[in-house]
């Protein structure tokens, strides 16, 4: 039976709120780190290339609590969000779509690339692409397409998870292996599609829907073959108090944590339903 995790986008918040389920799972005794292949979207890339690293989820999830000295507050402004939004609905193509978020994050961007890389690399344990089959998502800033990028792309680990972890307005587009690229939630909150063909798929989704032309985790995970065992796992409700509707705010990121261990002994017999049968 061959086993896929999927680990989907939703900023600082999300990536603390999926180690606080994989952490406590894993001291209940189920392992999702044991997948055949591990799929990351945006912070589900930084939660993925983590968990590939050989560093304890105990030790991932304590890092959570601590200070996030490193970090920088962010905020989408509103008018820019209007302004993708737009995009989508002149668009009726959403590669076009996607293309057109691109260079509006192009041209609009003033932060460092350089500094946002360094932010990037200090979340990494490991900066080289682990033996693990993990796939990292990101959109192409110039045509719209979706970008899965590996081990065999050419491009560095640290820049692949800061490409996908690129949102739009807030974070600079990545010029990487000669291509430009933004966050692969523009494509699909988890881009859970990628599972198909596992026997066994659980997907954390710190996001739970879509909007749009953009797919939602449980809409794609309805699109897998019948025969597959699935489970998908969402905030509760204590742990969206948690994110406080502020994704990108460091200050969140310990109470986000310890609202993935407390969530996860609800879906621990769902999740282990799926994986191990």
């Amino acid at each position: 039976m061959r086993k896929a995790l999927v680990l989907g986008g939703g900023g600082i918040t999300g990536i603390a709120w999926q180690l606080g389920i994989l952490s406590w799972l894993h001291d209940a005794g189920l392992d999702l780190t044991d997948a055949d292949l591990v799929v990351g979207t945006s912070a589900g890339s930084v939660v993925g290339a983590q968990i590939t690293s050989g560093t304890p989820l105990h030790e991932l999830y304590r890092r959570q609590l601590e200070p996030p000295s490193t970090e920088i507050e962010a905020r989408l402004p509103r008018l820019r969000m209007a302004r993708f939004a737009l995009a989508f609905l002149l668009e009726r193509d959403p590669r076009r779509a996607r293309a057109r978020v691109g260079r509006i994050a192009h041209t609009s961007s003033t932060s460092s690339q350089t500094e946002r890389r360094a932010v990037i690399a200090s979340r990494l344990p490991a900066h080289e692409w682990p033996d693990a089959d993990l796939r990292v998502v990101a959109v192409d800033a110039h045509t719209g397409d979706r970008a899965v990028l590996d081990r065999e792309a050419g491009i560095p680990l640290v820049d692949a998870v800061t490409a996908s972890c690129a949102v739009p307005g807030v974070w600079p587009p990545v010029l990487a292996g000669g291509g430009l690229y933004i966050d692969g939630g523009a494509y699909s909150p988890a881009n859970v599609d990628l599972a198909e063909g596992y026997d066994r798929v659980v997907v954390l989704a710190p996001i739970p829907g879509g909007w749009g032309p953009v797919p939602g985790p449980a809409a794609q995970l309805a699109e897998l073959p019948e025969k597959t065992r699935t489970a998908l796992v969402t905030p509760d409700a204590a742990a969206l108090d948690a994110f406080g509707g502020r994704l990108l705010d460091p200050a969140r990121r310990a109470p986000a944590a310890r609202a993935g261990r407390n969530q996860a002994p609800s879906v621990l017999t769902a999740v282990a339903a799926a994986w191990d049968g």
